[in-house]
């Protein structure tokens, strides 16, 4: 949630016209997150976000629109996209994409509780469960093969040492693709930034643009990999049992599940490494923008691979 595309007053309250949102009264833009232009919107009538899509198709769209109305509807706590006065999801603002939804309450955690991964991994559960009916599907744009061909654009951009890891991960996770795992819907980046709490009630998900039809596993990991950390970037064992604990009573997981987990958390930890490092070497210019720093999910990389070195070192001494 960047601001690459400025708006004028004039132009919003032409857009909203197509809208029965009432009278505008003021807005700003939001400056986390790095894919698209997001704005709070405050109107005579109540508070809502808009998003200019930098990116994504007006093809590609209306799936994450369609998806976050479905589980909406079905008790997912995520925003419910607006439709205009001819009852469509999306619509255009400065020859952009654009949608409105309403804003959720509550705000982002930077350090969260127990109490507060139980409930994201209740959540993710149920989205989990709700996404089995959602009757449209989509490939992981992000997958094993984006993987690759992001790592051969950054090849002379990042160091040696980087290069070689990077290198080394890819051909370990290329031993794995867990076609048999459970697949469905998965929101796809649920890091902390991506869900809203009030005290500590969740309040909603938000920034479903990269949800997509894959391992349902893969979800729990990337959420794992940045809400149960501790400050060395090595994972919490209290956090990480809460999360995973309050979604199994939801959604169980399979042996082959399990037996998958200690890959999935090195695959997830690899995707969001490889995506921050790309937008450190490649930035998009935008009047507002905010990048991640790609060595978290380096480190939490390197956290993963030495316990699986040191299990390894374990059974060879047996």
């Amino acid at each position: 949630m960047s601001v690459y595309t400025r708006i004028e007053r004039a132009e919003l309250e032409s857009f909203l016209s197509n809208y029965q949102a009432g009278q505008l009264s003021d807005y700003e833009g939001i400056q986390s997150g790095i894919e698209n232009t997001n704005y709070f919107v405050n109107t005579s009538t109540g508070k809502f976000v808009l998003t200019i899509f930098e990116h994504h198709t007006k093809e590609e769209l209306p799936f994450f629109l369609d998806l976050t109305a479905f589980l909406s509807e079905h008790e997912i706590p995520c925003a419910h996209p607006k439709a205009d006065s001819s009852g469509a999801y999306l619509g255009e603002l400065k020859g952009k994409p654009a949608a409105l939804v309403a804003k959720l309450a509550g705000t982002s955690l930077e350090q969260p509780r127990v109490v507060h991964c139980q409930a994201v991994g209740q959540v993710l559960a149920n989205l989990h469960n709700a996404g089995q009916q959602f009757p449209q599907a989509r490939a992981n744009p992000r997958g094993p093969h984006w993987w690759h061909e992001t790592a051969k654009a950054l090849d002379g951009h990042i160091t040696d040492t980087d290069q070689e890891l990077l290198k080394n991960e890819l051909e370990f996770q290329k031993q794995f693709r867990f076609s048999h795992l459970p697949r469905g819907i998965i929101h796809a980046d649920l890091f902390r930034d991506n869900v809203l709490f009030t005290d500590d009630a969740l309040g909603g998900l938000i920034d479903f643009y990269y949800a997509c039809t894959d391992v349902l596993l893969f979800d729990l990991a990337i959420a794992v990999n940045d809400w149960c950390v501790n400050k060395d970037l090595s994972l919490d064992t209290e956090l990480t049992s809460a999360m995973t604990s309050a979604y199994m009573q939801t959604r169980p997981l399979a042996q082959d599940e399990t037996e998958a987990w200690p890959v999935m958390l090195r695959a997830a930890a690899l995707r969001f490494w490889l995506s921050r490092l790309y937008d450190k070497h490649f930035p998009r210019p935008g009047e507002m923008t905010h990048t991640h720093d790609p060595d978290v999910l380096k480190n939490i990389l390197i956290h993963h691979r030495k316990l699986a070195d040191a299990s390894l070192l374990a059974v060879q001494a047996t």
